[in-house]
């Protein structure tokens, strides 16, 4: 008897392969609605599910697979004497593969549901739309087969065609590894599904966070505790939004690198000008944009020598081999080297020190919304993706900035977000200068800031990530010589603050947003 695969899929993409390979090794092909339709206008002969079923699709589709010729045919043993025998009792014949995704339920949620009748607001689906692409079939199917993934093969993602082909051209049947590994994938795909599902309907009450790809690490925060990496598991990624990383060279990664790696690039993505930073600590030491990516490296690391002493170092542009002989010729220590792509020689290059791990990312990691567990719950927010530009800027004293000011201002705002509250940057033609961050005071952080800077102070310009409660930091600031200042503004005093850095002859501007970062 001939193997059976059932097709039902709402995403057709690489289905033709898939079914043409299905069918040159003998496979039957069983399709419902929009799928049959496809694969007839392609020239190939399908078996339409009603054929075996014996009932029409009803209620608008609502109901078409649910039926015991189709559950059980994906469901009974086939190394069982009895489940044998009942199918052949009740004519219900072995399905060996189905081939199911699901009703795109998470991108039309993401269009967010309509105003109600006789309310204004932007045009978006309905909850009755919504509620018509909750799949119950689907789900149903691939649970089925995958519950008997021991007989049978279930494939719930396009991604995963190629495989399934190649191996039925070989061998004419899936390997039981194979089956296995996907079908943990549909369990996987149907949790985040019925997540999304109840998010929606619950208006964000209810969510849910599936990870996977555990990846060990060599220890977590300390070298006495463990610490692992996980995927936060995405069934359907927005076009464009792909990212990933992989690593070409280096020790294994620990907790605390691949925190550093996270804070780096956040950092370096923020900028669209050629832009290096080195990260301590999950902190900014130095940072600086130039129109040549390697200059920007040696002025990042020229920035602060003495902190970056076992860095991060992150480049937004391709990596290039210059950066990697600056690297080896001024025997930096650094832990990781992080870029979106290595010059061609560059990696060659590095592997003169091969414990540094190269990382190379690609995509924007700051779609993901951020997590952190706190008091046996999870904290969720968006990321901080807001852009402040020159316009946003409200001049509050008499003095204004100059236009290369304003330049190093919003450079110097850029970075302040990436640096632990409280924090302040000092920066001169987009270079930091001096950052002090993570004090229980924001004139603290002034002063270090300023003890790093030295002499670099005179002329620059200061980035404060919230607003001043005294004007205490101005004053710490008029000292080393800083000539503008960037803040959120919103104090109580306000208008102290800006009477200061008027006596002080210093130029402020405000943003009206904060940036903390804890």
């Amino acid at each position: 008897m001939n193997k059976r695969a059932l097709l039902s899929v709402s995403d057709k993409r690489g289905l033709l392969d898939l079914a043409e390979a299905l069918q040159k090794k003998g496979f039957e092909l069983i399709a419902t609605g929009g799928t049959q339709k496809m694969l007839q206008e392609n020239g190939m002969k399908v078996t339409p599910i009603e054929s075996i079923t014996g009932f029409p699709e009803a209620f608008s589709g609502r109901v078409k697979t649910m039926h015991p010729k189709i559950m059980g045919g994906l469901l009974f043993r086939r190394d069982s004497a009895e489940d044998k025998k009942q199918a052949k009792e009740l004519g219900i014949e072995p399905i060996d593969m189905a081939v199911v995704n699901l009703y795109p339920f998470e991108q039309t949620a993401e269009r967010g549901s309509s105003p109600p009748a006789g309310e204004a607001g932007t045009r978006g689906v309905t909850r009755a739309e919504q509620i018509e692409l909750i799949d119950i079939g689907g789900p149903t199917l691939l649970r089925s087969a995958a519950k008997n993934h021991a007989h049978v093969t279930v494939v719930c993602d396009p991604a995963d065609y190629e495989r399934v082909i190649q191996e039925i051209e070989q061998a004419g049947d899936t390997s039981p590894a194979l089956r296995a590994e996907l079908a943990a994938k549909v369990f996987l795909r149907t949790a985040a599904y019925d997540a999304a599902i109840a998010k929606t309907l619950s208006d964000g009450m209810h969510t849910g966070v599936l990870m996977t790809g555990k990846k060990a690490l060599r220890y977590g925060e300390n070298p006495h505790q463990s610490g692992a990496y996980y995927e936060v598991y995405q069934p359907a990624p927005k076009e464009g939004e792909l990212s990933g990383w992989k690593m070409h060279q280096g020790k294994e990664l620990s907790y605390l690198n691949l925190l550093d790696a996270d804070a780096a690039w956040n950092l370096v993505h923020e900028f669209t000008e050629p832009t290096a930073a080195c990260i301590k600590h999950a902190n900014p030491s130095g940072v600086a944009s130039h129109r040549k990516i390697e200059e920007a490296f040696q002025r990042a690391y020229d920035s602060d020598r003495l902190s970056a002493f076992g860095v991060i170092i992150a480049v937004n542009h391709q990596f290039t081999k210059d950066i990697a002989q600056k690297i080896v010729d001024q025997k930096i220590f650094t832990e990781v080297v992080i870029a979106p792509s290595y010059e061609a020689g560059a990696l060659e290059i590095l592997k003169q020190k091969p414990n540094i791990r190269a990382l190379e990312l690609w995509g924007n990691i700051n779609q993901f919304q951020v997590l952190r567990n706190a008091l046996g719950g999870i904290l969720v927010q968006d990321q901080d993706t807001k852009v402040v530009i020159e316009d946003d800027l409200k001049v509050v004293t008499k003095k204004k900035p100059t236009g290369e000011q304003i330049k190093d201002l919003l450079f110097a705002w850029k970075v302040v977000k990436h640096a632990k509250s409280n924090a302040i940057v000092f920066a001169k033609d987009k270079v930091t200068v001096g950052i002090g961050c993570g004090q229980t005071s924001r004139v603290d952080s002034t002063w270090i800031a300023a003890k790093r800077a030295g002499e670099r102070a005179k002329g620059a310009v200061m980035a404060s990530d919230a607003f001043f409660p005294f004007p205490d930091s101005i004053e710490e600031a008029a000292k080393h010589g800083i000539a503008a200042i960037i803040q959120p503004g919103g104090s109580m005093r306000d208008a102290e603050v800006f009477a200061k850095a008027d006596e002080l002859g210093i130029a402020m501007v405000v943003t009206g947003v904060r940036a903390f970062r804890h």
